[in-house]
């Protein structure tokens, strides 16, 4: 599978002047549209697409995204802002949707908890029908909940896998400089993570026929 980013650009994408300072004087300008998938389908068939369907989506968009039957994202993190029309509620999803915690743009799911407001995490706690929580259980929450979603495919960094505050943040869009700097190292690659994602797969009846067994051995690379 392969993800477009800024799917929006293949309806119309905001063209900006070369010496403009800011992005602020610019105009829509339209995209290649559906000519470019229909070419891609003549000699793909079947089209591996997912499209990043974020930020500013208008009909055209969606019409572009819909007409060739590609699964758009939705987000987690972005799910709790107390709208029960919110499209990154599980709740209303389409099956043929990508759900992630989170993306290689989001604070760490441990990270983003940490930095709710408090009404944000009632939120959070109401739909997840529990009291209250601790930035913890975060991540393994988000990861739960997207793998239980009617979404066919669920996607989480493996920095939420692995439990990791801001410190492993990949990227923060505005920032010219710091970012894409983490690296996973072989000893945070700890079994008992992946024993734990092994489980929530086989019972959140997401695993394949191969995905049967894991190593058992103290150590052993997963």
């Amino acid at each position: 599978m392969i993800r477009l980013d800024h799917f929006r650009a293949f309806a119309a994408a905001w063209h900006v002047p070369s010496g403009a300072a800011t992005a602020e004087t610019g105009q829509w300008v339209p995209g290649p549209g559906a000519d470019f998938f229909c070419e891609a389908e003549k000699e793909l068939g079947a089209l591996p697409f997912i499209a990043e369907d974020l930020g500013l989506i208008t009909e055209d968009v969606c019409a572009l995204r819909d007409q060739f039957r590609l699964p758009g994202m939705r987000v987690l993190q972005f799910a709790f802002d107390g709208k029960s029309d919110n499209l990154h509620l599980p709740d209303n999803y389409m099956p043929n949707t990508v759900v992630y915690t989170g993306t290689h743009d989001n604070s760490t799911t441990r990270g983003w908890f940490g930095e709710l407001p408090d009404q944000q995490r009632r939120y959070l706690w109401n739909y997840l029908k529990r009291p209250s929580g601790e930035s913890r259980e975060a991540a393994a929450m988000l990861i739960n909940l997207a793998w239980s979603s009617a979404a066919a495919l669920a996607m989480a960094p493996l920095q939420d896998l692995l439990n990791l505050g801001n410190d492993a943040r990949m990227n923060l869009p505005g920032r010219a400089e710091g970012n894409w700097g983490w690296r996973c190292t072989e000893d945070m690659l700890t079994l008992a993570a992946f024993q734990w994602l092994h489980g929530l797969t086989k019972t959140s009846t997401r695993a394949s026929l191969e995905f049967d067994t894991l190593p058992e051995r103290q150590g052993a690379r997963p």
